[in-house]
């Protein structure tokens, strides 16, 4: 078992050299989309939000912009949001391809491959306790609690209309149940967990059709 509040020197390799291929594999996908953004015309190509790395140190996360611009925006995505989603922008997060960017994070080292989704400073400083064990361990573009709770999250809060409503939902609902699968991960974290967490999460790539089935105990 592996420890979860330490990022291990084999795990930093591998975050460093694994985020290098991808950018050179994925080189022209990062360039097609770069190019729809830009012919659009309406809009910054990248969106950066502050996250947090650890309880007390943010940073800057970058994605592929999928909303039409709004200087007061802030918090999660609800329904609130849905109709800021471009159409482009909606294909991007279906195949998770706006979240490309953070290979860059991933190489700063602001994040790893795997761990826990780096959660808004305003959540931190709401749930200082929760967030000070599940950020033992290095965030990460993908993780355990991305891949079995996300696209019931992506529901709950789908549902919700006003952003008051998605506050509550999100703080009440979503943070515990995330917050929980965070520590399982943590408690039980190997290098072949991680590799297996990858696989899946870049099966989203994929269409459903010709993506292999899930085994396992985990995913």
């Amino acid at each position: 078992m592996a420890r979860g509040d330490a990022m291990t020197p084999g795990k930093r390799l591998f975050d460093i050299l694994f985020s290098i291929y991808l950018m050179m594999f994925l080189a022209p996908v990062i360039v097609v989309v770069t190019w729809k953004l830009w012919r659009q015309k309406d809009g910054p190509i990248l969106y950066g939000s502050e996250r947090m790395k650890t309880p007390t140190q943010g940073f800057t996360l970058w994605k592929f912009r999928t909303m039409t611009a709004d200087p007061n925006d802030s918090g999660v995505t609800g329904g609130g949001k849905a109709a800021r989603i471009t159409p482009l922008g909606r294909a991007l997060r279906r195949r998770r391809l706006d979240e490309l960017p953070q290979l860059w994070n991933i190489l700063r080292g602001d994040v790893s491959f795997v761990g826990p989704r780096p959660p808004l400073r305003h959540y931190v400083e709401m749930f200082p306790e929760l967030y000070g064990e599940v950020l033992k361990s290095r965030p990460g573009v993908t993780g355990l609690a991305s891949l079995i709770y996300s696209p019931h999250e992506d529901r709950v809060l789908a549902a919700t209309l006003t952003p008051q409503e998605t506050e509550e939902v999100y703080a009440t609902v979503c943070i515990p149940r995330k917050a929980m699968l965070d520590l399982l991960y943590q408690r039980n974290r190997t290098f072949w967990l991680d590799v297996k967490l990858i696989s899946w999460t870049t099966a989203k790539f994929f269409p459903k059709r010709i993506r292999p089935r899930r085994k396992g105990q985990w995913v």
